[in-house]
């Protein structure tokens, strides 16, 4: 099994994903494309694709240039019927590979939020493991409508298209499922002066909700993970 991970900001965690896919034995072509890693032409050394988050917006080609070939690929890795998960900017990359209308500049949603799977989720093979309900990592402005063909799977109060399938395994994810407890530490530690300017008040609550709503990601974002892995079909 072998994986495409896409790169999009200098402090990316794999996270749950990550550890789902050493646990399947997958091996893992990283490129980070914020740093100018070259992406491959196509999809064919690959059996599945990853898009994680980043702080650019999905329509930037004009600051990020590889952003047009990176959606190419994400639509193409589907098309091919092999695996793609977006998450965060990832999955708004997914969104406009498939026609979806990207929004950008939404009020912020950040923290342990809510989330909660629609009737599809709940049937759904990856999102059923959100049992309902949970709260999941949040950190965006950025948001999407659904394209063409969407399956909707997850949403809240502040962001209705939370999560989304297209096919068999194509799945964009607006909420960082992924981040578990160690990787929210560093990104706090990380970007601490800015969270108190956009999230005033959070900082003197984090430590109860990382031992109570981020012990419950974990578990649930790594659920996601596995069942999202289980998708991949690998090369004969």
């Amino acid at each position: 099994m072998r994986v495409l991970i896409a790169i999009n900001h200098p402090k990316t965690d794999l996270g749950t994903v990550g550890m789902a896919l050493q646990e399947a034995g997958a091996e893992l072509d990283i490129v980070r494309c914020n740093e100018g890693g070259v992406l491959p032409e196509d999809h064919s050394a690959h059996d599945a694709l990853v898009i994680y988050g980043g702080a650019q917006n999905a329509l930037a080609d004009d600051t990020h240039p590889y952003l047009p070939h990176l959606t190419g690929l994400a639509r193409a890795f589907g098309e091919a019927d092999k695996a793609v998960l977006g998450i965060c900017l990832g999955s708004q990359i997914v969104a406009r590979a498939h026609g979806g209308r990207n929004i950008i500049g939404n009020p912020l949603e950040f923290g342990w939020q809510p989330i909660r799977a629609t009737a599809e989720g709940h049937a759904d093979p990856v999102m059923s493991a959100l049992n309902g309900a949970t709260h999941l990592f949040e950190w965006h402005n950025d948001t999407f409508e659904l394209p063409p063909g969407a399956v909707h799977l997850a949403e809240n109060d502040h962001t209705r298209h939370q999560a989304f399938r297209i096919g068999r395994a194509v799945y964009a994810c607006q909420f960082h499922f992924e981040a578990h407890t160690g990787a929210v530490a560093d990104w706090k530690a990380d970007y601490e002066e800015m969270i108190s300017r956009e999230n005033p008040g959070w900082l003197d609550t984090y430590a109860e909700q990382a031992s109570t709503l981020g012990t419950e990601a974990d578990r649930v974002g790594l659920e996601i993970a596995r069942a999202w892995v289980a998708l991949i079909h690998p090369a004969a």
